[in-house]
């Protein structure tokens, strides 16, 4: 039998503690220095934490890179880089993988392929994809998972707590307990790749009638928990797209492809993709797109649905009494007016280009200034007013928006987001969306011991 070449002992995550103690340690450390004034380095420290994560294979970034999405949760410098950041993790040589190969499906695995790429062609956060040849002819992808993942996850994780428990004694705007609960959650369940596989289903019977968005399917046979197997989607990077040339009408085409792919699935079946940036999709020949990467994967009670188009329709009246039910509806807990009123600045920032009906840039600001402005006050608005406690489900929303809109201000393109929102939400009822819930996921066959992510 094939020895499991994950340590995920105490050993293996003490190694990984070694490795990232000093890095944390030291972003704690420089936090509170950030706090006291001191300034003068901050720029340096940053860039020098990118370095140092940009080697680490996944989990410790991503989840500061879904921190450095809000507002006061990280000091600026080191919220702007690591938003920048992305995994250059080296990749597993042949021989490497062509054990955790037999490990996975056994001795003899090749009987199952015609052909297999020794060298990796794509990197994943948490692992590395090789292009294949099923015996049958069809083309797949592998995503093989990297060694000692669950170590790296555990140490990660509790580095980071350290950082950002350092970090609250210093800032109480906002409070970040939930939200490093939910991160920590999400992460451990992106390490059982059946999961993955099942939420691949999920979103393959979400956007069926979306003839715009392709989700490749799994192959059940030759997956396991630290290996998929998948369809192959020939498509372009998007990056690379963009620097060839595109007519406005691609841009919209592919626009209008992105923000269904991720809407239709959150507002009609209360399902979100937690991780909208460039590597996750690629542009089809036609201006559709692959949808891909299914890890970060979250599923919202209705009532949180209905949370948002209620948010959404008090913003556009002003109704103070229905954001605040809204807050509520999200998991906000003892929100003062005065706090409504500072979550509503933050609010509309990201509702803008929803409640303008006519085509624009997703920012209209050529700068991210205006931006700024409005989240330092309402940093500030909140650290007068008490701070909140952001609730859990908050997070992947919140990534979503400013991932989505980061790839539609790279493209340059105008749209009428109000009219395409409309489109999605249009006689919105909770108890359909129930329904429709319900039977996605009972057609993604989630296993019984890796329940759907909610």
């Amino acid at each position: 039998m094939a020895r499991d070449l994950d340590n995920s002992g105490m050993f293996g995550e003490l190694r990984r503690m070694v490795q990232t103690t000093g890095t944390v340690g030291g972003i704690a450390a420089r936090m509170a220095g950030h706090k006291m004034g001191i300034r003068t380095t901050g720029l340096t420290h940053a860039e020098d934490l990118k370095s140092v994560l940009g080697g680490l294979k996944g989990p410790l970034m991503k989840a500061a890179q879904l921190l450095a999405t809000i507002p006061g949760a990280l000091p600026e410098e080191y919220a702007e880089e690591l938003a920048q950041l992305q995994s250059n993790a080296p990749p597993m040589g042949w021989n490497f993988v062509r054990r955790r190969m037999t490990a996975e499906l056994g001795a003899g695995w090749e009987k199952n392929f015609r052909a297999f790429g020794k060298e990796a062609a794509a990197a994943a956060s948490l692992g590395q994809v090789h292009q294949a040849i099923l015996a049958d002819g069809r083309r797949v992808a592998c995503k093989l998972q990297y060694p000692d993942m669950n170590s790296a996850v555990e140490a990660d994780l509790k580095q980071f707590r350290m950082a950002i428990g350092v970090y609250h004694k210093l800032d109480n705007a906002i409070r970040q307990d939930d939200v490093v609960e939910e991160l920590a959650e999400r992460l451990r369940e992106e390490l059982d790749y059946r999961r993955e596989a099942a939420n691949m289903r999920l979103y393959h019977a979400i956007l069926r009638d979306c003839p715009d968005v392709t989700v490749p399917l799994p192959v059940d046979e030759l997956s396991t928990r630290r290996l998929l197997t998948m369809e192959w989607v020939a498509g372009q990077n998007l990056n690379a797209a963009i620097k060839a040339g595109l007519s406005d009408e691609q841009k919209k085409k592919i626009a209008r492809a992105l923000f269904r792919g991720w809407y239709v699935p959150l507002y009609q079946y209360g399902v979100v993709h937690g991780d909208p940036h460039m590597g996750n999709f690629t542009v089809r020949e036609d201006g559709g797109l692959n949808l891909l990467d299914f890890g970060a994967i979250r599923i919202f009670r209705p009532s949180f649905i209905k949370g948002n188009i209620d948010l959404y329709n008090a913003l556009r009246t002003k109704d103070e009494d229905l954001a605040a039910l809204a807050y509520e509806a999200w998991g906000f807990k003892d929100l003062s007016r005065e706090k409504v009123r500072v979550l509503n600045e933050w609010a509309s920032l990201l509702y803008a280009p929803l409640m303008d009906n006519r085509e624009r840039y997703i920012q209209e600001e050529n700068t991210p200034e205006h931006g700024r402005e409005v989240l330092s006050r309402v940093h500030e608005g909140l650290q007068k007013t008490g701070g909140v406690r952001l609730p859990r489900e908050f997070v992947l929303v919140d990534r979503s928006a400013i991932g989505l809109g980061s790839v539609f201000m790279r493209l340059k393109v105008k749209m009428n987001w109000s009219e395409l929102f409309h489109e999605i939400v249009e006689g919105f009822d909770e108890q359909a969306l129930t329904d429709r819930q319900n039977a996605a996921i009972k057609e993604a066959r989630f296993p019984p011991d890796a329940p759907p992510a909610t």
